[in-house]
């Protein structure tokens, strides 16, 4: 969600509409497969089945501190939980262990000094970014580069230009947009910057929150300098405060987490047209993670449990992922994807990614595939997988969204290296808007999802009727894919660069607001 967006609704179609999928094989040209049934998969993959699985999870949280994070015994257990059933099933699993750097925060402070003294939230006002360093400075505050006005586009920060005339030693006030979080620090601490605000670029788009507070990741190196994130409303009024003077204080560490991967692969299928669907395992430290990700990884689970329960043999390979250190980066999936050799990566024929899929105040969100309403398309063959998904909610008679790829989620890795990818959300820390509560009914003005990395995205906060209709939608997607005979990965080629990878190189966004610009 990096330029001009307009929010579009999909409208349904015709009451029957029998599915089929568009097969990208190069950007101009594609073909029609073989029209799969899925209903006999649709039904055996039920909501009371998905909530023994989130019960099961929860029961592991309440055991382990309260959450499933990577690197916690509460993960391990979730591993242990979802690994033995895929092996019972005749799945062959395999965990794929990694490392990775993470930054963990102790005190911290942000303050107006002058001229209207005020003591600002943690996790309300304000939020340490990723890999940024420590420090307490109190220092004279200079915005640069902002736009306030119109639909608020903002390169703010993303050249060394924007800090001609910026005073050395004082705390740059800067407007999320346009390029990464990193590149706007790292120009500010060049000119002399001693600390970092990053505020919300305060425009609509469609699935995320742009005026709200938002989580941002630097990645390595660590920065010598703090930094946090703001909501828009304070960033604005920051920077038409004269004589605007603040303390900045954040004490920092850098922590290195050891975690894994689960991968279950169909015993049978071409390997060179293997569908990847993933989802991540980890919570947030906050809270148990039932909607995020529990949601999601337990539709999977559940599928692959009914696939091998109904003697499904498909025609491709489906390897289903466990994702680890989403929370903390996209660790784990970009770890899998660096070790990728080039003929594999163009074996993998796409990446299904389902994350957030139970949202108590949801939106049918589906990844705009081929760009065609956001403006940011995947690899060749992301707009058939689109494709399928909106076929299918038409074929319900419900309505569905497009949303952006905008590096959130574990598809990001995929996408990047040239893999199509697609799939489903229900929406996270992003407000509902008026119209989309007219469609879509729940609350307008309230967040998708209102305990959103929060100690209460438990076990009552999942809307099990949106997750009964995700949870077909799933199982349909990935039986569709699994099924097809030609491959959807058009491009032949990617950026891998084959096994090998070192660990700990592979920082990039975090989700569910944790965008990079």
């Amino acid at each position: 969600m990096k330029n001009l967006f307009s929010q579009e609704i999909v409208q349904p179609g015709h009451i029957a509409v029998v599915a089929y999928l568009l097969l990208a094989l190069v950007a101009s040209s594609s073909q029609a497969a073989v029209p799969t049934d899925t209903q006999e998969l649709r039904d055996a993959v039920t909501v009371g089945g998905v909530m023994t699985h989130l019960r099961a999870f929860q029961a592991i949280a309440d055991a382990n501190n309260g959450n499933r994070a990577a690197g916690t015994s509460g993960h391990n257990a979730s591993v242990e939980y979802v690994e033995g059933l895929l092996d019972a099933a005749g799945y062959d699993t395999l965990r794929q262990a990694f490392t990775y750097q993470r930054s963990d925060f102790g005190d911290s402070t942000l303050e107006q000094i002058s001229p209207n003294p005020a003591v600002y939230v943690l996790d309300v006002d304000y939020f340490p970014m990723n890999f940024s360093g420590g420090g307490d400075v109190t220092a004279a505050v200079t915005p640069v580069d902002v736009n306030l006005a119109g639909d608020r586009a903002s390169t703010s920060g993303c050249e060394e230009a924007d800090f001609v005339g910026f005073t050395a030693g004082n705390i740059a006030l800067i407007q999320r947009g346009f390029c990464d979080y990193s590149v706007k620090a790292d120009n500010a601490a060049a000119a002399g910057a001693v600390g970092v605000i990053i505020f919300n670029q305060g425009n609509v788009v469609s699935g995320d929150d742009r005026l709200g507070l938002f989580i941002g990741t630097l990645n390595e190196p660590v920065r010598s300098i703090p930094v946090v994130s703001a909501p828009f409303a304070l960033g604005a009024e920051w920077a038409t405060t004269p004589g605007l003077q603040m303390r900045l204080q954040l004490e920092a560490e850098i922590v290195s987490v050891t975690t894994e991967n689960l991968l279950a692969d169909t015993p049978t299928g071409r390997t060179d047209r293997t569908v990847v669907v993933g989802g991540h395992l980890d919570s947030v430290a906050e809270g148990p993670g039932i909607n995020d990700n529990g949601s999601g990884t337990a539709v999977i689970l559940e599928t692959a449990l009914q696939m091998a329960d109904l003697g499904i043999e498909p025609e491709n390979r489906v390897r289903f992922a466990f994702w680890s250190g989403e929370e903390d980066g996209l660790f784990g999936s970009s770890f899998y994807v660096s070790q990728l050799s080039k003929s594999e990566i163009k074996g993998t024929a796409l990446n299904l990614n389902f994350d957030m899929v139970g949202s108590t105040n949801s939106v049918n969100f589906v990844y705009d595939g081929d760009g065609d309403a956001l403006g940011i398309s995947g690899p060749n063959g992301s707009g058939a997988i689109e494709d399928v998904f909106t076929d299918f909610f038409d074929s319900q008679g419900e309505f569905s969204e497009p949303a952006a790829f905008d590096g959130r989620s574990d598809y990001f890795a995929f996408i990047e290296a040239g893999i199509p990818a697609g799939g489903l959300f229900t929406g996270d820390e992003g407000i509902k808007s008026a119209e989309q509560a007219a469609i879509f009914g729940g609350i307008a003005g309230e967040p998708y999802d209102p305990c959103y990395h929060a100690a209460c995205d438990d076990i009552t906060n999942i809307n099990e009727d949106i997750l009964d209709l995700m949870a077909d939608a799933i199982a349909h997607s990935i039986l569709t894919f699994a099924e097809t005979t030609s491959a959807v990965n058009g491009t032949g080629k990617g950026k891998g660069k084959g096994k090998g990878k070192a660990v700990g190189q592979i920082n990039w966004a975090f989700k569910g607001g944790h965008t990079l610009k």
